[in-house]
């Protein structure tokens, strides 16, 4: 009942900046909490961020300070602003769905989408 596209993905420098957007495909957006995982080159896929329907945010200890997530219910968005990029943060970004921000923080999630993919180089 949710499709997720992913956008905003591609080249930053060491220290640079992306916003990546998740527009979902549903008539009930805003009963839904929403967040991010990232596939680790090497490693398993790690939670990111998630925003629950009244706004409570989970960030993974790597992303505090760095990221930020938020949304807009009026455009059925979320956007993950990342800043001081490094290196490491180069992988595919999923977007996620499910029933709570917790829940997702736990890796408990029933829709993802397809994946953008970012580099950080020097």
């Amino acid at each position: 009942q949710v499709q997720l596209a992913e956008s905003g993905g591609g080249f930053a420098q060491d220290g640079g900046s992306l916003r990546l957007s998740c527009k979902a495909t549903t008539t009930s957006f805003s009963s839904y909490a929403i967040g991010w995982v990232r596939q680790v080159p090497g490693l398993e896929r790690r939670f990111v961020a998630a925003i629950g329907a009244d706004g409570t945010k989970y960030y993974a200890d790597f992303a505090k300070g760095r990221f930020t997530i938020s949304r807009d219910n009026t455009k059925n968005t979320v956007w993950l602003q990342m800043n001081s990029l490094k290196p490491e943060d180069s992988t595919d970004y999923y977007c996620i769905a499910g029933e709570s921000a917790w829940r997702l923080s736990q890796y408990q999630y029933k829709y993802w989408g397809q994946g953008t993919q970012v580099t950080v180089s020097n």
